[in-house]
C-alpha cells in the first residue's frame, strides 16, 4: 500500500478547527483549557472542544490534543478526569512533553496513542528508539535537525515522524527557552511565552553599535516555509507535515492548509517529476503573514543570518482583500457536508423504510484509505390511503432532502413508492431526522471509547 502522508493543521479555537477541516487537513492539533503550550490561544471549553472533535471525525479528520507543558506535582490530580472526558469522546492521540505525564497516560489510558512533543528535543535515532520502547506511537523531532538526520531516524526506528513544515520558528533550540521566564516571569514550558525574541534589540561590541537603525529584529526568526522541498520532506521519511499557528486566526489556518493541501495532492499524483510551486501561491502565503520573509529552516542548512528577519516587520503592506474574502466565505464561513445516499420504500400496508448510507469514509484514524460504507435503516408507520390528493415522489423527495443544519446532503435519493398513498409532512420530517441522527452517531461511534480499559486513578 502506498504511504499516506498526513497534513496536520493547528487550531487555537473551534472556528480554526472548522476552517482547517474545510480547507483539507487530514488531522488537527488543538489544546483544551488546561496544560497546553499555547495558554493564550482561544482554547475551547470542554463542550465546544467535543463539538469540534465530532465535527472533525464526521469527515474522517483526526484530532490530537496537546498536553504539552511541564507539570507541577500538584496538577497531576486534575489530569485523569481532564483526559478521560476527551478519551471517551474519541480523541485520536495526545501530544506530550513531560515524561511523568507520559508514564501517567501509559498507565491509566493504555490504548491512547501518545505523540512525543518537539519539546522533548529528539535529535536522533537513540531518542526515537527510547520513546518507541516506552510506548510512543509518534515523535515530533527537534526543528533543528536535517533531512539526513530524519532519514537516519526513519531507517533505524519504526515510529511515525511528524515535522514542522510551515509557520513560526523559535530562536531557541526547539522551544527550550527561559528568556521569557527570566525577563517577564512567563514560562514557555508552561505555555505562556511572551515571545521576547520578537522584540527589537541593538547589538554592541566594545561599546560600538553594530546594527543599523532598521536592523533591530536580531533574534526574530523568519517564518518557516518548506513548500518547495515537499518531495524531499516526504522522501526523507516524514509521515506528518505539521503547520504551526495555534495563535493565528481561522483565515490564516484556512489559507495555509488549502495551499499545502494543493501541493501535497500534486505530489501524490505527479510525484517529484511533476512537482513545482507556483510563485503566486508563495506570495499568497506571505499575504497571509509576513514576519520579514520566509526560510526553509534547518532541513538543508545550519542556522545563519538568512534565517533571521533582522529588519522590522513590513508595515503599511497592501492587504489582499479579495483573497481574504475568498478564504472567509469558502473555508471559515462555508459549510462542509458529507454526501449521503438514500433509498425510501413506501408501500401499501407496509411500514415506510428509509435507508441512508455514506460511502468513501476514511478510516477511524483519519487516513485516506477507503473503508466500507456505513448505513442505517429506520422505519415508521405505514402510509395512509389518499382521501383527496396523494403524495407524489416529488413531495417525498422535497421533504427528505431538507437536511438543513446537519452535516449531510443527499447525493442521490431513490424512491420506491406505490401510487395513491398519502404521507404527512410531519412523518417524512421525523423519518429524515431519525435516519440522519442515527447515521451521525454511527459515524462517531467508530471513534468513541468506553471505560473498559481505563485504569482508575486514586491519587
Amino acid at each position: 500500500m502506498m504511504k499516506i502522508t498526513e497534513l496536520l493543521a493547528p487550531a487555537g479555537s473551534y472556528e480554526s478547527l472548522v476552517a482547517a477541516v474545510n480547507a483539507g487537513a487530514d488531522a488537527i492539533y488543538i489544546g483544551g483549557k488546561k496544560f497546553s503550550a499555547r495558554a493564550y490561544a482561544n482554547n475551547p471549553d470542554e463542550d465546544v472542544l467535543i463539538k469540534g472533535i465530532e465535527y472533525a471525525h464526521t469527515f474522517g479528520v483526526s484530532v490530537y490534543m496537546t498536553i504539552n507543558t511541564l507539570f507541577k506535582e500538584s496538577e497531576m490530580d486534575e489530569l485523569f478526569d481532564y483526559i478521560k472526558t476527551y478519551y471517551n469522546a474519541g480523541i485520536d492521540a495526545v501530544i506530550v512533553q513531560d515524561l511523568g505525564v507520559f508514564e501517567f497516560i501509559r498507565k491509566h489510558f493504555k490504548k491512547l496513542p501518545i505523540h512525543a512533543s518537539t519539546q522533548m528535543t529528539i535529535t536522533g535515532s537513540y531518542g526515537a528508539i527510547f520513546l518507541k520502547n516506552i510506548g510512543a506511537s509518534r515523535i515530533v523531532p527537534a526543528r533543528e535537525i536535517s533531512l539526513a538526520e530524519i532519514k537516519d531516524i526513519d531507517s533505524k526506528c519504526d515510529i511515525e515522524i511528524e515535522c514542522f513544515v510551515h509557520g513560526a520558528l523559535c530562536y531557541s533550540y526547539s522551544g527550550q527557552c527561559l528568556m521569557s521566564s527570566i525577563i517577564g516571569g512567563r514560562s514557555g514550558n508552561r505555555g505562556r511565552c511572551a515571545q521576547t525574541c520578537r522584540l527589537p534589540y541593538d547589538l554592541y561590541e566594545n561599546g560600538k553599535k553594530l546594527n543599523k537603525a532598521d536592523e533591530r529584529n536580531l533574534l526574530s526568526c523568519k517564518d518557516l516555509c518548506s513548500l518547495d522541498i515537499l518531495p524531499d520532506l516526504i522522501e526523507s521519511g516524514i509521515d506528518s507535515l505539521k503547520i504551526e499557528g495555534r495563535m493565528k486566526a481561522p483565515r490564516y489556518t484556512a489559507g495555509v492548509v488549502s495551499i499545502w493541501r494543493k501541493y501535497l495532492d500534486l505530489y501524490n499524483s505527479k510525484k517529484r517529476v511533476g512537482y513545482k510551486v507556483d510563485k503566486k501561491d508563495r506570495k499568497l502565503l506571505l499575504d497571509l503573514f509576513d514576519r520579514g520573509g520566509q526560510t526553509e529552516g534547518y532541513y538543508k542548512e545550519h542556522n545563519g543570518r538568512d534565517m533571521i528577519a533582522v529588519h522590522e516587520k513590513p508595515v503599511n503592506k497592501e492587504v489582499n482583500a479579495d483573497y481574504f474574502e475568498y478564504l472567509d466565505k469558502t473555508f471559515v464561513e462555508g459549510k462542509k457536508v458529507l454526501p449521503v445516499l438514500g433509498t425510501v420504500k413506501i408501500k401499501k400496508d407496509m411500514p415506510i423504510s428509509f435507508e441512508v448510507s455514506v460511502n468513501n469514509l476514511r478510516d477511524a484514524y483519519g487516513r485516506q484509505e477507503q473503508v466500507n460504507s456505513i448505513s442505517i435503516e429506520v422505519s415508521c408507520e405505514a402510509p395512509q390511503l389518499a382521501k383527496t390528493r396523494a403524495s407524489s415522489a416529488f413531495d417525498v423527495e422535497k421533504q427528505l432532502k431538507k437536511t438543513g443544519n446537519t452535516l449531510f446532503a443527499f447525493e442521490s435519493l431513490y424512491i420506491d413508492m406505490d401510487e395513491g398513498l398519502f404521507i404527512p409532512v410531519k412523518t417524512l420530517n421525523e423519518l429524515r431526522r431519525d435516519a440522519l441522527d442515527k447515521l451521525y452517531q454511527k459515524i462517531l461511534d467508530r471513534y468513541r471509547r468506553d471505560d473498559s480499559d481505563v485504569v482508575d486513578y486514586t491519587g
